[in-house]
């Protein structure tokens, strides 16, 4: 299943390449957008140059994936190679009058919607992101900064093919592309996780479980400052039951604390993940 799901996203992110990007000369970041510059400066099919940029990027950073990661890094390598092969021979057009909003949106819905899923189902196709993993661990950079950067450099580079109007409709591309990522990867589930500290954490379980009809998990911590046993509540909430929720525990317990975070369901692999929502504790109120 996971390399049908990848398949299916390089045929759709090349698809993207091919019918939006290449056909109205709208760049890309990270290798894609370098493989756009080779095409547009010496017309050198990204078919073959992402497989000759990327492989020996893998090959040099292999140690810093694992057994599964290589091979998927490998096979969605090969697989978008493939399919801008494949979409650049097929007699498809799209007609958009030359429009370039229309062009961006629709290379960052087809295009954010294929690299979603490639991404949600462990698949990548190497590149940039083994440079920012290298970086991380040899600099201590995180790889959000240097995906970024490399982003940018490869856009400014860019400039050299194509004029700025086409460059500003791939910053609009590009945003459109990282949000339908990020709603793939995060999913349709948008329950919220909340870490309770009370004093009264007994009666809040008995209330939770007996008006909200919801399953609490018990975690047993030691205060920072006084070393004292001081258990914290677990319990995973819809948005709309977050009101009640902190009515029950500020009814019980007015000095309670309460931590918010967005709740992400890994379909099929049997657990969850979570990231703070506001990074900070809210009092319940």
């Amino acid at each position: 299943m996971d390399l049908l799901m990848i398949t299916v996203g390089c045929a759709a992110y090349a698809f993207a390449l091919v019918v939006f990007n290449i056909a109205n000369q709208l760049a890309d970041g990270g290798i894609s957008g370098v493989t756009l510059i080779l095409k547009g400066l010496f017309n050198f099919n990204p078919a073959y140059s992402t497989i000759l940029i990327n492989i020996p990027l893998i090959l040099f950073g292999y140690r810093f994936l694992g057994r599964r990661a290589i091979i998927y890094t490998l096979y969605g390598t090969f697989m978008l190679s493939a399919f801008l092969w494949i979409w650049q021979r097929v007699p498809l057009n799209i007609d958009l009058h030359h429009d370039l909003f229309l062009a961006a949106m629709g290379a960052g819905i087809t295009g954010g919607a294929g690299s979603g899923l490639l991404y949600r189902f462990g698949g990548t196709t190497g590149g940039t992101d083994i440079i920012a993993r290298i970086f991380e661990r040899f600099r201590g950079i995180p790889m959000g900064q240097t995906l970024l950067w490399l982003d940018i450099v490869v856009l400014l580079c860019s400039l050299v093919y194509i004029d700025i109007r086409h460059v500003a409709y791939t910053v609009l591309y590009s945003y459109v592309f990282s949000r339908l990522v990020n709603f793939i990867l995060s999913g349709t589930y948008a329950a919220k996780g909340v870490l309770i500290v009370s004093t009264k954490s007994r009666e809040i379980v008995d209330q939770i479980m007996t008006v909200m009809q919801r399953g609490v998990s018990i975690l047993h911590g030691e205060g920072g400052y006084s070393h004292q046993d001081r258990p914290m509540l677990y319990v995973v909430v819809s948005p709309s039951e977050l009101h009640e929720l902190q009515m029950i525990v500020s009814d019980l317990d007015k000095n309670a604390f309460m931590t918010i975070f967005d709740v992400n369901e890994a379909i099929g692999e049997g657990f969850t993940y979570s990231r703070p929502t506001h990074g900070l504790f809210k009092r319940a109120r």
